[in-house]
């Protein structure tokens, strides 16, 4: 492949959605990047549990290639990749490191991280775990863009060595999410994969309060939660919903919830994208609590914060329709106006630009050391 992209991403997923946000997250920003203009290349290593279970196969926005060993991609895609304007590798890449490596080797023009899970990476790397990425390689990049914002771009910069941290939070398709007319038939909802330390606030503020309000209807979705679980009758059970169903979904509930990881608690300022699709779709959401929330979606203006099962008993139970309106509204117009996959390309790019490329710093250290 010799054409030349503007941006060449190597990440963990574009084509599959199951089990994993990676794959939504780089669907809105690339779908962004596409309509700025810019041509992207993404490569995502062909393993089978993604093969399997397919829903982008082939893109509209972008090119979409596949490499099935290390060896494979820099064979294939070597003059590729060094004929881009930047390269960006992402989170949880297969042999990240190896891969970081070798792009690092080759000259590029621009070489950045974009780390879609920045909180559980540190804490891994504080306790010496590098799956996907080394800590002597952060100051390899010439930008670190952070699923995370806040206080985490301190710590990169002054505690992990990252030449520059730049937040880069998630977004969401505003032309695919949006609202539909469909009659609510939860009271309230959940979307997302089983996760341990997700699941005792899963525990106090869906499950608790379906036990409390047994006339009223719940629903989870999502993939891997275990067979033990005790599910209150009135909880609808759904297993993977692919992205062209979440805008129905979310339709379908009254109110719906978010639950944010340990990890990205103890960091703050880690919105998940299902904040930003449920805000979109005009479905007010009932959120956990963790510092930067409110710069995005202020409490009790754009959204519920529930700290007990009974803040969500009554939410549900004595919200006006006039309240649940205004909420929902006012959330919709924050995230059209600084979430959506087009405002977070225009980050990413304006970013870029600011970048010299290694060539050019090359050129200049060439310069300044020549002779008077």
């Amino acid at each position: 492949m010799t054409r030349r992209f503007d941006i060449v991403f190597i990440g963990l997923t574009l084509s599959s959605s199951w089990g994993n946000g990676h794959a939504t997250t780089y669907r809105s920003l690339l779908r962004g990047l596409n309509a700025a203009g810019r041509k992207v290349l993404f490569l995502e290593r062909d393993v089978p549990w993604y093969a399997s279970s397919r829903d982008l196969e082939d893109p509209d926005f972008c090119t979409l290639a596949y490499y099935r060993s290390l060896d494979e991609l820099l064979s294939r895609y070597v003059e590729t990749v060094r004929r881009a304007g930047a390269v960006i590798v992402g989170s949880y890449v297969p042999d990240g490191i190896e891969v970081i490596d070798a792009l690092e080797a080759l000259g590029l023009s621009r070489l950045c991280f974009y780390d879609i899970d920045t909180p559980v990476t540190l804490a891994r790397l504080d306790q010496g775990d590098e799956e996907y990425v080394a800590l002597r390689q952060i100051p390899l990049f010439d930008t670190y863009f952070s699923f995370s914002g806040g206080e985490v771009l301190d710590r990169l910069q002054v505690d992990y060595g990252a030449r520059l941290a730049l937040p880069l939070y998630c977004s969401v398709d505003a032309d695919r999410y949006r609202p539909v007319d469909e009659k609510p038939v939860w009271d309230l909802g959940y979307l997302g994969t089983y996760s341990p330390d997700r699941q005792p606030t899963l525990e106090r503020l869906l499950i608790e309060p379906a036990r409390r309000l047994p006339h009223m209807h719940f629903v989870v979705a999502g993939p891997q939660y275990p067979e033990g679980i005790s599910w209150p009758p009135n909880v609808t059970r759904i297993e993977h919903l692919p992205p062209h169903e979440h805008v129905r979904f979310y339709a379908r509930q009254r109110f719906t919830l978010n639950v944010t990881r340990t990890d990205m608690i103890a960091a703050g300022w880690s919105p998940s994208v299902r904040l930003f699709e449920a805000a979109a779709c005009g479905t007010p959401i009932i959120s956990d609590a963790w510092r930067g929330l409110d710069e995005l979606l202020p409490e009790n203006e754009a959204i519920v914060i529930a700290r007990s099962g009974e803040d969500v008993c009554e939410t549900l139970t004595q919200t006006t329709p006039e309240r649940h309106r205004a909420i929902a509204e006012e959330a919709r117009r924050r995230v059209l106006r600084s979430h959506t996959g087009r405002a977070r390309a225009d980050q990413l790019l304006e970013a870029l630009r600011g970048l010299p490329s290694r060539s050019e710093i090359r050129s200049n250290h060439r310069e300044m050391a020549r002779p008077l």
